[in-house]
């Protein structure tokens, strides 16, 4: 959202962030579908005109069925990843991070191969870094988010086969991780370009608005006009969405899927 936000401003959005039932990853993949189709049918009702499943796990399991049953267009988190990183790479070794669900779902590796079939791509599973960023967000401090000493020991554990694997390329697959990004930056070297899904599902958004001709042709929408939703505790959500989005205050209301 906040990649969406930096670059559609004038565009009004909509989050519903199911908190009660997260992590994802770990979950089996039809209890994941299942979750994930509910948040897009309350989607729907409110009337959107494009969704993002902004989960990489739900996106795996969920998104061909999403699209087949509803009428907007519906963007995953996975494909525009996997473009960028088949365009970054230059030795065409790349490696992939993501939750237990999205690796061993494979999804992320058919994508890269869909987009360069001589692709070496070596995949990961770092369910732990999501609980780090869910921790740090919640850390009483300023500024960056906090990250605990045990993360640079755990990560070189986890990445450095990755880095002797000779990858030069590495895909953030999980849309918890690019807030670790300069502390993955760090364990894998300046030699390795990380590739956000974030980033490039914004631009993804943009340009499939723009096919349809529905972007929005006003000017910046203020942070209050956005409606924003959880299935969990609302005060928390705020207070953690608040700093992912520069600190702006966050109204959320609760809903029951």
């Amino acid at each position: 959202m906040r990649q969406i936000a930096d670059l559609l401003p004038g565009e009004s959005l909509m989050y519903l962030g199911d908190t009660l039932r997260c992590p994802y990853g770990p979950r089996p993949a039809e209890e994941v579908r299942d979750f994930a189709l509910q948040v897009c049918h309350f989607l729907q009702n409110q009337g959107v005109k494009l969704i993002v499943i902004a989960c990489n796990t739900a996106t795996a399991v969920a998104l061909e069925a999403a699209q087949e049953e509803f009428p907007v267009p519906i963007i995953g988190v996975i494909d525009p990843g996997a473009r960028a990183a088949a365009q970054a790479t230059r030795n065409r070794r790349v490696g992939v991070i993501g939750t237990e669900g999205t690796i061993t779902s494979g999804a992320y590796e058919r994508a890269l191969l869909s987009n360069d079939a001589g692709l070496q791509v070596t995949s990961v599973a770092t369910p732990d870094f999501v609980r780090i960023v869910e921790e740090g967000l919640s850390h009483n401090g300023e500024g960056e988010v906090w990250i605990p000493d045990e993360f640079f020991d755990l990560a070189h554990r986890q990445l450095d086969p990755l880095v002797e694997a000779g990858i030069d390329t590495l895909v953030l697959g999980c849309t918890h991780y690019p807030i670790l990004a300069p502390a993955l930056q760090r364990v894998v070297g300046p030699g390795v370009t990380l590739i956000s899904s974030a980033e490039e599902t914004a631009r993804e958004v943009k340009a499939t608005l723009a096919r349809r001709g529905n972007a929005a042709t006003f000017g910046h929408v203020v942070y209050s006009s956005w409606q924003m939703f959880t299935t969990g505790d609302p005060e928390v959500f705020a207070r953690l969405g608040a700093r992912i989005m520069d600190d702006s205050p966050l109204p959320v209301l609760p809903v029951d899927l």
